[in-house]
């Protein structure tokens, strides 16, 4: 036994002296030209590293830092600086042939730059794989290779808790950051699919998770890679996110599970998204409902543009339909889209109105009956303009008496109807919205006892009214705002009409009277 001891003893010693002594002969730092060399060449960057240090116990090769440049076109800061890199390798090659064979990559703490261009046509990323900075073409590829460098693979490529800010040139908006970075690749290769795996901590919180497979790397612009992969998201702020334009004032937290296919032309992406507190426009509020959309996007990597082919919206029991096409190329996403919903009940609604900036009178509530509306929204995001039509039936605004009202013009409010609420038969209008306010057009009320109730009006950005109206032929008008509107009798409509009827007597021949003087 003693024997057996003595001998794992000397194994022992003798692995502890190589441990020791082996680096002591292996400069590290006399890699670093090879290092920097593979790696600028394979990315079509000039990659610099610093100070080298070997590890046989981990066999790896340790820099202190890393930085690898950016596209001149966009910034001559780095795209990526990491304060260390791990750099696994053969040892038996590094030992005994000075051979720097790598096979795994770990960058730790990496500062990441994602830059879009000013008219959105390019990512600072796009040339990776390109040419290098010099413009010196990288390493020649077999014909028909999807990269400049065919040759370069590592078994795995690691990015521990990365910061990722994404920006746009001339922007003057702040970069959206991520961090908490996590990347994982398995058997990365110019010219193969390999499988990855993403995770960040999104701006203002929330988690992402993509989990799925890319490659053979695009050499002419790294955008347009092959991908498949799955999307997890949740509580994610739409408002600062970045997935959403921020021009277009949609806000709230949202979760959303889905999935992502792209053949390096087109990107095709579906799934489901869950939103609390939603809001739709720039002068809503939080909704007080959850909205649920299950949708599907075609869009064309090249052209930046796509299509909404699903968009199935559910409120409640309350489901609209959406669909049309987007433009991401300029500073601000176009859009040109249509909405439909048929037979809505307004109760799932009406938690709904101020997230599209549909103030109703104080204290009031829109009860029961069923909302159909077909709206078309075309341009700039944050200039669009909407189009279209609603219709309301057989509802109720609760808490509000329109009789009350209606009571300051004696003419109409002496038809009675005081009681608390408001019961509408029909409503159906045409309407205009814009940054610059609401036009209502074609507006048919009709609420017993006043029968039918005609008119037109505006409602301005900051909800102040100005509508002109009609009740029994009777003209009056609804003033003060959305929360609390005035109802008057128009006078000058009235004297219009006064002032049309005089005139329309002077036209009339008094043949008939005149026979009567005669007689006379």
């Amino acid at each position: 036994m003693n024997r057996w001891l003595k001998i794992l003893a000397i194994v022992v010693g003798i692995v502890i002296v190589i441990l020791i002594v082996v680096p002591l002969f292996i400069d590290a730092n006399t890699f670093r030209p090879t290092l920097e060399s593979q790696m600028t060449g394979a990315l079509g960057r000039s990659v610099k590293v610093g100070n080298l240090s070997f590890s046989l116990l981990s066999g790896s090769v340790t820099a202190d830092d890393i930085a690898i440049a950016d596209d001149p076109s966009f910034s001559k800061n780095p795209f990526v600086q990491a304060k260390s890199l791990k750099v696994g390798v053969e040892i038996f090659p590094l030992i005994f042939s000075k051979t720097l064979n790598v096979t795994e990559l770990t960058l730790k703490e990496p500062e990441i730059s994602l830059v879009r261009s000013e008219n959105g046509a390019k990512w600072n990323f796009s040339s990776l794989g390109g040419k290098t900075q010099t413009g010196a073409p990288a390493p020649s590829a077999p014909t028909g290779s999807a990269t400049s460098n065919p040759n370069l693979s590592v078994a795995k490529l690691k990015v521990s808790d990365g910061r990722l800010s994404v920006s746009r040139t001339g922007s003057s908006q702040n970069p959206r950051v991520y961090d908490k970075v996590d990347i994982e690749v398995k058997d990365f290769s110019f010219t193969n699919s390999f499988p990855f795996k993403m995770t960040a901590r999104l701006p203002a919180g929330g988690t992402f998770k993509l989990d799925g497979h890319a490659g053979p790397i695009n050499a002419g612009n790294a955008e347009l890679t092959p991908l498949e992969a799955k999307i997890s998201v949740h509580e994610m702020n739409l408002g600062a996110s970045g997935f959403i334009d921020p021009a277009s004032g949609i806000a709230g937290i949202a979760d959303f599970d889905g999935t992502v296919t792209s053949d390096g032309h087109e990107a095709k992406t579906n799934g489901t998204l869950k939103a609390e507190k939603l809001q739709l426009v720039r002068k809503g509020s939080p909704a007080k409902t959850t909205v649920q959309l299950q949708y599907a996007v075609t869009h064309n990597l090249a052209a930046q543009s796509g299509r909404l082919t699903q968009g199935d919206v559910a409120i409640g029991k309350a489901i609209a339909h959406l669909s049309g096409t987007y433009d991401a190329r300029g500073s601000t996403t176009s859009i040109d889209m249509k909405l439909n919903g048929q037979g809505m009940p307004v109760d799932d609604l009406e938690a709904m109105l101020p997230a599209v900036g549909v103030v109703l009178p104080s204290g009031s509530q829109l009860k029961g009956g069923t909302l159909q509306v077909n709206f078309t929204s075309v341009g700039p995001v944050d200039k669009l303009v909407t189009t279209g039509s609603l219709k309301m039936e057989n509802a109720a605004l609760a808490n509000f008496s329109l009789g009350s009202k209606l009571s300051a013009i004696p003419a109409i409010g002496g038809k009675g109807g005081g009681g608390k609420d408001t019961t509408i038969q029909n409503f159906s209008s045409d309407l205009r919205v814009a940054p610059d306010g609401t036009r209502a057009e074609n507006i048919d009320l009709s609420v017993p006892p006043f029968g039918s109730v005609k008119g037109e009006g505006t409602v301005s950005p900051s909800n102040e009214l100005d509508f002109h109206m009609k009740a029994d032929e009777i003209p009056f008008t609804v003033t003060g705002t959305a929360s609390d509107p005035k109802f008057a009798p128009d006078l000058k409509a009235m004297a219009g009409s006064v002032l049309k009827g005089a005139k329309s007597l002077e036209k009339t021949p008094l043949s008939g009277a005149a026979g009567l003087f005669k007689k006379k």
